[in-house]
């Protein structure tokens, strides 16, 4: 019986822009667009710095751009840096549908081959609907999530990043399915990267698992080989997890519509699970016009995990970035005292304002079971403000701003883009780039879009 790696090395390998709807390029462009911005917010991080400075050092065959830099890196290392920098803030999109993932973070792995190859915007089009085709449908067919079961979604990355950066350098069938048995073999990421006490990693394993798929696109077209039953087979992903995995997710309807589609962009630079009840304050306090200086408790109902993973003892005191930005009542009361949150909410000299700190004990995070029943359908959460006077507000959100079903409009997706690009490039060049996005397809060679970010 074939193994199920060929079905998504054909499809991948088939694919060709005219089989795509105007509907599709035009949410991939928006999703370049977010991601691009994301990459120039992150580009300023300790963890990017010291990654670009250990790639520099390393040196190399100087082929490919790294965003916002004057450096040019072998492929495979620019690759995890211009990954690396669209994660690094947790502020680019997320996909939750049984698994939580980021499929941006495979954009370098369209990106920065076709650099390299001189490709044109509609092969690096494709290959990024292929990066959230893929990443996406992984995200589905483990029930529950991998993620439920104490694995990280860079394991999932691990078998889609191969078929993206063999699309764009022009792998065959069988090459692409050694590329996936290659890179699949050597990343399953435990979920530790996202528990307790958060480090660089929690950013960072992605980006190595779209780095570890750039490399087996590579080796795999030298003619190196890896085990097409990565998967389905015996030892493979199925067979070493356990549990239940529905296959036919990943190649059902494939064609028929694009699961791009349905991923949803961040309005915020925090852990997804936070967005609904940072929503839910925006709203509840506009709404009933609260001043923060009132508000004397904050009752947040949520999922079982987010209540888990988000409001841990160490949430309560955070001390990085890393775990602020994973901390619920961290990002509530920087939502009460500030009116949102920005990636300028997690320098440490914010993370440690007293005025923030003080809310933080005023937040209480509880598990609602009735919750669970429609998630991840719905990313409900319930909110409970009492201020002074004991006058209690109260508000359910289904989904937060930023939801494919609640969108961002235009002009919020243009300022959170400006607020990160702006500072690096300049009004006239950050247009240079925003044209060239909404434009993408009648690029004839990325190398100029490349270049164009590049310092």
């Amino acid at each position: 019986m074939e193994n199920i790696t060929y079905k998504l090395a054909r499809f991948s390998k088939q694919l060709r822009f005219e089989d795509l709807p105007p509907d599709v390029v035009a949410i991939t462009k928006r999703f370049v667009f977010d991601s691009v911005g994301c990459a120039y917010g992150g580009s300023k991080t300790e963890d990017v710095e010291i990654m670009l400075n250990f790639y520099n050092d390393m040196a190399g065959k100087p082929e490919a751009s790294v965003i916002n830099s004057d450096q040019k890196l072998p492929m495979v290392n620019a690759s995890m840096l211009n990954s690396l920098m669209i994660r690094a803030l947790d502020y680019n999109d997320i996909y939750w549908e049984q698994d939580p993932s980021h499929p941006s973070d495979i954009i370098p792995a369209a990106l920065t081959p076709a650099e390299v190859l001189h490709k044109n915007g509609k092969d690096l089009i494709v290959a990024i609907v292929l990066a959230y085709e893929w990443e996406q449908r992984l995200c589905e067919f483990a029930i529950p999530g991998i993620r439920e079961r104490k694995w990280h979604h860079a394991t999932l990355t691990q078998f889609a990043s191969p078929l993206v950066t063999g699309k764009i350098i022009g792998l065959d069938e069988d090459q692409m399915v050694h590329a996936m048995g290659i890179s699949a073999s050597h990343n399953y990421s435990p979920g530790v990267v996202t528990a307790g006490n958060l480090t660089m990693m929690k950013n960072t394993v992605d980006p190595m698992a779209t780095q570890a798929g750039v490399l087996a696109a590579l080796l795999a077209q030298r003619g190196y080989e890896g085990p097409a039953h990565v998967l389905d087979g015996k030892e493979g992903l199925l067979d070493t997890f356990g549990g239940r995995f529905d296959l036919n997710i990943l190649t059902d309807g494939l064609g028929e519509s694009y699961r791009i589609s349905r991923c949803s962009m961040k309005a915020f630079p925090t852990e997804a699970l936070t967005h609904s009840p940072m929503s839910a304050v925006i709203k509840l306090m506009r709404q009933h016009q609260i001043d923060k200086k009132d508000v004397q408790e904050i009752k947040i109902r949520t999922v079982a995990r987010a209540a888990d993973i988000l409001s841990d003892p160490s949430k309560y005191d955070p001390q990085t970035r890393e775990t602020a930005d994973h901390s619920l009542p961290y990002c509530i009361a920087a939502t009460v005292v500030d009116g949102t949150v920005t990636p300028e909410s997690f320098t440490q000299q914010k993370i440690m304002d007293p005025e923030i700190r003080s809310y933080l004990k005023k937040v209480r995070v509880v598990a609602d079971p009735d919750y669970e029943k429609t998630f991840p359908e719905l990313k409900k959460a319930g909110l409970e403000i009492t201020v002074t006077g004991n006058n209690k507000f109260e508000i359910e959100v289904d989904y937060p701003l930023g939801d494919y079903r609640e969108p961002m409009d235009d002009d919020t997706l243009n300022a959170k883009f400006d607020s990160m690009v702006i500072p690096a490039t300049g009004k006239e060049k950050r247009d240079k780039i925003a044209g060239m996005i909404w434009y993408l397809e009648q690029l004839d060679d990325v190398a100029v879009f490349a270049g164009l970010l590049a310092r």
